[in-house]
């Protein structure tokens, strides 16, 4: 029998494991388990297939559904503009991670072949907050996690933009729900921003804010917001992997191992200069269809601990101006998402790990978690920007008038909640969160896209302000 295990890396990925004995067919597609300890809490094994398997391949084996990049490119209906040329070219996508990895170009290079995906035009590794220490999980537990948060974004941000520029950041100390890490990560964006690196950056990391002890605490982190808003870059976060609620404390291996018994939401996608990235599930066949509409990602029902995307209002920050044709929803704060893309685990992203990760044998594994959403939604704006021509920098207003508008290129996301209910201590405890609905809501936000109409939409509100 397979037991499936869900655990939080980086703060806002999730991988998926499974359980059991032996290994399983040695057909082409069959997943080969590898069974022992792991450093990661809650996972005591870890399943890849050696290729990349189909659809009705992980629902067969592991009960959920996995999707390509190819299936992503469908869904997101990203093609029509890969036909006109538009698929990132010029641009710079800029990825922010702490430790990173040391055999990410590796890995790009195995998922690019087997997905018959482009190398990206120029793929550049930078650590202007420090050296980062060699790779090695046993001494420092948290780089596991951290390696595997790297693949993903890295993967996917190129999946969707396949002619932009990479370049990640890497970070010498890991985030730590605000204790640690944050002040580099703010370091290393300055310096991107500051040298005109990237019109983009995605971030896949994040703290509640109940967490820090005062606004005043953020505040003082705010510095590369403000910086990016100055000069046109667009900054993106994922906006948590625990519905309404969020980590109250990690174990040594970055694992959240409590959790908040009352709503909140994590910064920096509370941030109004940032756009805060929701989670959605998608329903495809093999090549990329809709079977049903995309509803907010919610696998809570998977395994014990909150599993569903971010949103709710921040306690830190006050209603932008954009979202004052939402006031009804969000109040008088800020609210979160602003925008959804694919997060579920059951619909995950096939992501290529190699062996040396320490995650079980080199293959294909399924992760999710709005930080597959953030990056998936950086290759959509480094197309934007390609069409512009420029960076359009803070997206916020853009999204809120086109949604309004009712306009084609965004998808309303009506069905599913972030409510969340698991054990913690002796009790089982239920944080409300909120239902999707019509028109935007703190599940949701304004809801996914079509990328085909959503891009140049985008494009013509942005060059009409």
């Amino acid at each position: 029998m397979v037991r499936r295990v869900l655990g939080l890396l980086g703060s806002t990925a999730a991988l998926l494991a499974t359980a059991g004995a032996g290994t399983l067919a040695a057909a082409p597609a069959a997943p080969a388990v590898s069974v022992g300890p792991v450093p990661l809490a809650r996972m005591v094994s870890h399943v890849s297939f050696p290729t990349p398997p189909t659809t009705g391949q992980c629902e067969h084996f592991l009960k959920i559904a996995c999707y390509s990049p190819l299936q992503f490119q469908t869904a997101y209906d990203m093609k029509p503009l890969y036909r006109k040329g538009d698929d990132g070219s010029g641009q710079t996508i800029v990825i922010v991670d702490s430790y990173g990895y040391q055999n990410i170009r590796g890995e790009l290079r195995v998922f690019d072949k087997s997905f018959g995906l482009p190398a990206p035009p120029s793929f550049k590794i930078i650590q202007p907050a420090g050296a980062v220490p060699p790779y090695d999980p046993s001494k420092r537990p948290a780089m596991f996690g951290w390696a595997i948060e790297t693949s993903l974004d890295v993967e996917y941000a190129h999946s969707m933009a396949p002619g932009a520029n990479i370049v990640l950041v890497e970070t010498p100390v890991a985030e730590t729900l605000g204790v640690h890490g944050f002040p580099q990560i703010v370091e290393a964006e300055n310096y991107v921003i500051d040298h005109h690196l990237g019109n983009v950056i995605t971030q896949s990391f994040g703290a509640p804010e109940k967490g820090f002890h005062s606004a005043a605490a953020i505040m003082k982190l705010r510095s590369a917001y403000v910086n990016a808003s100055n000069n046109g870059v667009t900054m993106l976060t994922g906006s948590g992997d625990a519905g309404s609620t969020g980590p109250n404390g990690l174990d040594s291996s970055g694992f959240a191992d409590s959790f908040f018994l009352s709503r909140t939401v994590a910064w920096p996608a509370s941030d109004p200069l940032g756009t805060a990235v929701g989670g959605t599930q998608l329903h495809l066949n093999n090549r990329g269809l809709r079977l049903q509409p995309d509803t907010v990602w919610n696998d809570t029902n998977l395994e014990f601990s909150p599993a569903a995307s971010g949103g709710g209002r921040s306690t830190m920050f006050g209603r932008p101006s954009y979202q004052d044709s939402v006031s009804g929803s969000v109040g008088t704060q800020r609210g979160v998402p602003d925008i959804s893309m694919s997060a579920a685990v059951d619909g995950s992203a096939l992501v290529y790990l190699d062996e040396q990760v320490g995650a079980g044998p080199a293959g294909f594994y399924l992760v999710g978690g709005t930080s597959e959403a953030s990056p998936l939604f950086a290759g959509v704006v480094a197309i934007a920007d390609q069409v512009a021509g420029r960076g359009l920098g803070v997206l916020n207003p853009y999204l809120y008038q086109m949604s309004g508008a009712h306009d084609p290129g965004i998808l309303d996301v009506t069905g599913g909640t972030n409510t969340v209910t698991f054990p913690q201590g002796p009790n089982v405890h239920t944080v409300k969160g909120f239902d999707a609905a019509n028109g935007y809501d703190m599940a949701s936000g304004v809801g996914t896209i079509d990328g085909a109409r959503f891009v140049p939409d985008l494009v013509a509100v942005a060059n009409s302000q």
